[in-house]
Formats: structure tokens, sequence, C-alpha cells
């Protein structure tokens, strides 16, 4: 399967640390963030783990659920989550799915489908490219993919900035500039014609050029 921007999150069961899941049942009417490790007991995912804990209560304000996964299993992930706590403070507090069987890795494009086996005596470096993040929409869609090598830890505060972008486009409309953070100006999008955004920004806009409309950030 192809996984496109806009096309539909694939849906499965698995386990998880905090129980069995079926993933779109599980997301509900929410956001939610996928985020993939190679392998438990690696030191920049013990650093990822441990910060997307303390960003929790960012995520529960912008209404959306987080999980991870990693290809050991269940039981792994819980002894894991020990040294997470104590060495980066913050024990994970979100659900980690065992893809023990591989399965959620090929079928999110992260490993080959024609991997036999599982998860048993694979390495880290086998698993390399299980380094993605995916935001899915509350309507089971992928707004985001981003893959990562294992030796560059994620920024998950440019996660929640681009979840801030998606989140505010999705109700105004608009489009966010480069470099863009919450409260600074945004860009009209194209889809809204001139005599619409006469009406929804009656005090005009700056336009150094046609397409290029730009107002005060909604609120």
């Amino acid at each position: 399967m192809t996984l496109r921007i806009n096309g539909e999150a694939p849906n499965f069961t698995a386990d998880t640390t905090e129980g069995t899941i079926n993933f779109h049942d599980w997301i509900g009417d929410s956001w939610a963030i996928l985020f993939s490790h190679p392998k438990d007991f690696t030191p920049v995912c013990t650093t990822e783990l441990g910060y997307m804990a303390k960003l929790r209560p960012e995520f529960d304000k912008r209404n959306t659920k987080v999980i991870g996964l990693s290809v050991d299993p269940v039981d792994n992930h819980a002894r894991w989550a020990q040294d997470i706590a104590e060495t980066q403070g913050t024990a994970p507090n979100y659900p980690m799915i065992g893809d023990t069987d591989l399965a959620v890795s090929k079928l999110y494009n992260m490993l080959p489908e024609e991997i036999e086996g599982g998860s048993d005596g694979r390495t880290a470096a086998d698993n390399a490219t299980v380094r993605t993040v995916f935001i899915i929409g509350p309507d089971k869609r992928i707004k985001l993919m981003l893959a990562y090598p294992m030796t560059t830890g994620r920024n998950f505060d440019e996660i929640l900035r681009v979840l801030d972008s998606m989140q505010l486009t999705a109700k105004h409309r608009v489009a966010t500039p480069v470099n863009w953070k919450h409260g600074d100006k945004v860009i009209i999008a194209g889809s809204v014609s001139d005599d619409e955004a006469k009406t929804i920004y009656p005090d005009g806009w700056d336009a150094p050029r046609p397409y290029l409309r730009i107002v005060p950030q909604p609120q």
C-alpha cells in the first residue's frame, strides 16, 4: 500500500501497553500521532519517549492522542519504561504498540512487505526505517509523514507547531507561512476567492502579490 498525505490511514488491531486496540476506534473523533521506533532500549528513542510524555498535556489541549510503536514485545516496553522514567524523568503515559510480527511496520511502509519472520533476532539497524511520525486527523486521513535517521532525535516541539498549523487551517481556511508559530500572521487559502475573503476579512488584507494575501491569525 502506498501512503500519501490525505490518504486514509490504514487500520489495524494490535496489542499495546494499554491493551488491545483497533486503531481507528482508538482515534475516535480526536487527532492522533503515531511515532515508531526500531528497537526497545535504544538511546535516541529513550530520550524521545520521555520528552513525548512531558508534552502529553499540550497534546491533550489539542484533542490529540499519542501512540508509540516498537517492534519488540509489549513486556519489553514495560521494562523499557522504567529506564525512561529513571533517565528522562517521565515514563511513557500513552500506549506503546508491540509489533512483534512487523505487521504494522509493513502496513505503514516502514519495512518492506517481503521481509519474513518477526522481531526476534532483528537489530535496530535492521529496522532503521521504523523511525517515522504520522499525524492523523479525526477523519482518519494522514495529515503528515516524517521519517528520521536513527542518530537524529526528533523535534517534537516542531510536531506541536505543525499540529497547531493544521488544526488552524482546518478550521479557518488559511495557510501558515515559513517558520510560522502560534500568533503570527497567516495567509488566506487559495480556495477562498477575493469576494469571499472580503466577507470573512472586512478589514482587508496585505497583498504584496495577488496570490499572497496576509491577515492576522484568526482567533
